[in-house]
């Protein structure tokens, strides 16, 4: 974790050479202000940790924000309501590190926590917590996140379920994963940590693949077009999440997800880290039921050893995290 004074002294430095004084001196405030959110909100829950509620399944929508679900809401059973919470990050790195906490140890040790999300190894088996890359003058030293032993188990689909035609973990194999883990290991409670609608944005055939956050910033792509693209991503995994539904037991399914999405609000765009605006703050959170009628069989499974991956940064570069 990069807290070090001195490193943040250089590299704001290095800014105002680069970036001339204005630009130089904004952005080595803003990691000013990331040291004092991570201070805080590390300390002192800022938003409601969802080991706070009652579900027995949980399926994390990466980036899904509160107004897009709404949007597409009608074309689904399951969705009735839309209610929303405040997540604890407006980061995948965040939310994680403040979510599976030593508070809620007892009731982790009953959770299998499926995931697509890179940064699970970087905070269970690495010990790293946010930010990351740009250095912070000051910070906290320890996030008190559980350890991989903790869960009553821990899948990291990422490891082996990333599709070369997508660069990223699609929809199916998550599904694939939490049927068969809900039906052999049958946990107290689910965690399913879904990618999408978290760009690259795709179709249903995993055609027409896309990254528009760095081209809507640049002017190359409309905030509509860019938002289209993205609602579409959703369509295709909330796809996925009704067959999820149809071939798992849970009294209690929350849908949600670990932060939500910029398109340009206040002029920043994806999902910066302790970025207070609501599209990113605020997340869906919608009540619903799921019954294994034994209409789907899975066909992925892990491999029958998983060695960590050494392109975890080419993945969290596809992703747009680098």
């Amino acid at each position: 974790m990069p807290v070090d004074f001195s490193g943040w002294c250089a590299e704001s430095a290095e800014r105002l050479r680069e970036k001339g004084a204005i630009r130089g001196t904004v952005g080595s405030a803003y990691w000013a202000y990331v040291g004092a959110w991570l201070s805080l909100s590390s300390r002192v829950p800022l938003g409601t940790n969802v080991f706070t509620r009652d579900w027995d399944a949980l399926l994390i929508l990466d980036a899904c924000r509160v107004d897009a679900l709404r949007m597409v809401a009608d074309e689904y059973d399951f969705i009735d309501t839309v209610d929303s919470i405040v997540s604890v990050g407006s980061t995948s790195f965040e939310w994680m590190s403040k979510t599976f906490t030593r508070r809620h140890a007892e009731t982790i040790d009953g959770t299998a926590y499926v995931s697509a999300n890179p940064y699970l190894r970087q905070v269970f088996y690495e010990n790293e917590h946010p930010p990351m890359g740009d250095s912070i003058p000051f910070g906290p030293t320890d996030y008190d996140t559980v350890d991989p032993e903790n869960f009553a188990f821990l899948d990291e689909v990422q490891q082996y379920g990333i599709d070369d035609t997508i660069d990223t973990v699609p929809p199916r194999t998550m599904t694939d994963r939490a049927i068969d883990v809900g039906r052999t290991v049958d946990p107290d409670r689910l965690v399913v940590h879904y990618l999408q609608p978290h760009e690259p944005y795709f179709d249903a055939n995993l055609e027409n693949v896309e990254r528009t956050r760095y081209r809507l910033q640049n002017g190359e792509v409309t905030r509509n077009e860019a938002f289209e693209r993205y609602l579409e991503t959703l369509r295709v995994v909330l796809d996925d999440v009704e067959v999820l539904l149809r071939n798992l037991d849970a009294e209690t399914v929350v849908i949600t997800a670990d932060h939500g999405e910029l398109f340009g609000e206040l002029g920043a765009y994806g999902h910066p880290i302790g970025f207070p605006h609501p599209a990113v703050k605020r997340v869906p959170w919608v009540e619903t039921s799921a019954t294994d009628t034994g209409s789907y069989e899975p066909m992925v499974e892990p491999p029958a050893e998983v060695e960590a991956d050494d392109y975890l940064e080419d993945h969290l570069e596809n992703l747009g995290y680098l």
